[in-house]
């Protein structure tokens, strides 16, 4: 009877240890499956999928469908599609990234890159807020929207972007994540169309997809047959290697230069071609003399970027009122690409300087609606800046953060440090000072290093310092005389040599730039891996100089 006992005692505790192992067991595989079969907490919304990422959960407000429309709110579409867009006079006005269009809020005709459009479309108004029909706007945008009313997702694709697309070589189950024993989120069937979305992370027996419905998920990789790219990023081509410019300046009332050799070194000139009216016109100084520049140029593989200035006007407030309206704006703009494409150059430098510091927004806008219109005709923009931190209307006066986002690139124009006005001598560019700035373009202006173009100066200041007086006179660097009576001193801070020497009562000093000091700028150019350098002006610099600028900038 004991033993009876006993052995019933031993299949009783095998009988618990079995249920607790297998209870055990059971929690390990609960644990390990949950996260694969976590609930869709956006199921009671409608889902937007903008280049394969669900963006649902950072809209600020809901998406609006009516009508087979799709509405999102101008906060979302300023996050989402056009982070400058902006209300000017009862219109919207957007860009992309060819595109300039304004939108008038009670409808009517849109202009776009020059052009009044009809487009059947609605702004509407809920709670204080525009909504936009992003559906309608797709060819502004360069954008496919589509719905799907079953699973209730909107899908926007980027027709800039690479688009991958393969078939499901058999019926398929869409998995939340990539285990075979993860949730179903979707499926498909043989021989449908599946988007593949690059994962870095993912397994490599899994590849990531969305569904035609537009669900994002994943099948074995595997499973899927006739993997084809469809469309590829639509990249704008940049300069090969650093950029390196030499302006070539010239008044209104004379002629571009004769070249006939190329430039060592130079891959960009900029001619002075363009000249600003107060109306919004634009003074062109071409003519057979530009024209044959221009040929010089592209038969030695040289692009050109002319400029265009508004050194003509004396007053601030023309520019104020030229910048002050997306009308007034777009009308610089279309006589801007008109002349642009009449010559059949590569690129602009807008050159804007000595503006009312209330001007900024509105300069920045101009350059925001000019880069859409430039890039639509294959052409570089690059906008000239001075220093930060400097006096209203000459330094203020910029948003270089903006400035610097939207253009190909921006000169940071590194003189004058001592100016023909200032009250003490100086150098016109002392390593130190230029260095001192291309860290505020990178740090608190925020601005990209491989944006930037160092522009340095081919000339320098002679200060003459008699009977308590000062004046100066600028000395181009191929003038640079230095008497027998000087005394010559490297500055290591300044990266330049200081000479000093007297005639008479008067103090003669100067802070040299030549081979020394440029090679030290672009020094500079190399160890901030800028895009590359600019040289004021041309014919005014040692010949020697452009085998150093060769060298240093490859």
């Amino acid at each position: 009877m004991s033993r009876k006992i006993e052995k019933k005692r031993i299949w009783h505790a095998i009988r618990r240890c079995s249920i607790s192992i297998f209870m055990l067991c059971m929690v390990i595989i609960l644990i390990k499956l949950a996260p694969n079969y976590e609930v869709n907490h956006l199921s009671d919304r409608t889902n937007l999928i903008i280049n394969n990422n669900n963006i649902t959960t950072s809209l600020r407000t809901d998406v609006i469908i009516e009508n087979d429309t799709v509405y999102l709110s101008f906060d979302d579409m300023k996050n989402f599609f056009d982070e400058y867009l902006t209300i000017e006079n009862n219109k919207i006005i957007t860009t992309s990234n060819t595109k300039t269009a304004a939108i008038p809020i009670d409808g009517g005709k849109v202009f776009e890159n020059g052009s009044y459009i009809n487009m059947d479309y609605e702004i509407i108004q809920r709670d204080g807020k525009y909504y936009l029909p992003i559906n309608k706007l797709e060819k502004i945008y360069n954008i496919e929207v589509k719905y799907n009313d079953e699973k209730d997702i909107i899908t926007i694709d980027s027709l800039s972007r690479k688009t991958v697309t393969a078939l499901a070589s058999k019926n398929l189950n869409i998995k939340y994540k990539p285990t075979s024993y993860s949730k179903t989120v979707d499926k498909v069937k043989r021989g449908e169309t599946i988007t593949v979305i690059p994962s870095e992370n993912q397994e490599n027996k899994w590849i990531k997809v969305r569904s035609p419905k537009g669900v994002i998920g994943y099948i074995k990789k595997s499973n899927i047959i006739d993997e084809k790219v469809i469309r590829e990023d639509l990249e704008r081509s940049k300069i090969d290697g650093k950029v390196s410019i030499a302006w070539d300046y010239y008044n209104q009332y004379t002629a571009a230069p004769t070249r006939t050799d190329t430039i060592k070194g130079v891959n960009v000139v900029a001619p002075s071609f363009f000249e600003l009216r107060s109306d919004g016109s634009i003074a062109v100084n071409v003519g057979k003399s530009g024209t044959n520049y221009i040929n010089w140029a592209k038969q030695n593989n040289i692009e050109v970027w002319p400029v265009l200035s508004n050194s003509m006007l004396n007053n601030l407030d023309a520019v104020s009122n030229m910048l002050s309206t997306f009308e007034t704006r777009a009308n610089l703009i279309d006589n801007i690409i008109n002349e642009l494409v009449k010559i059949d150059v590569q690129g602009i430098h807008v050159d804007f300087e000595n503006m009312n510091k209330s001007d900024k927004d509105n300069y920045s806008r101009f350059i925001i609606e000019l880069a859409p219109r430039l890039r639509e005709i294959g052409m570089r923009l690059s906008v000239l800046l001075t220093e930060p931190d400097g006096s209203d209307t000459w330094s203020l006066c910029y948003d270089r953060h903006v400035i610097g986002n939207v253009a190909d690139y921006v000169v940071f124009m590194g003189y004058d440090q001592h100016t023909a006005s200032s009250q003490t001598a100086g150098t016109i560019a002392g390593a130190d000072w230029v260095e001192l700035n291309i860290n505020k373009f990178l740090g608190q202006e925020g601005v990209s290093k491989d944006k930037i173009i160092l522009a340095m100066p081919f000339y320098t200041r002679l200060w003459i310092e008699e009977n308590g007086k000062l004046s100066n006179r600028v000395v181009n660097m191929k003038d640079v005389k230095i008497p027998s009576n000087a005394t010559k001193v490297w500055d290591d801070n300044l990266k330049q040599n200081y000479i000093e020497y007297k005639v008479g009562n008067a103090v003669y000093k100067m802070w040299i730039e030549d081979e020394e000091s440029i090679s030290s700028k672009l020094d500079l150019v190399n160890k901030y891996d800028l895009a590359g350098a600019g040289f004021w002006e041309k014919d005014r610099e040692n010949e020697d100089i452009w085998d150093i600028v060769e060298q240093k900038l490859k």
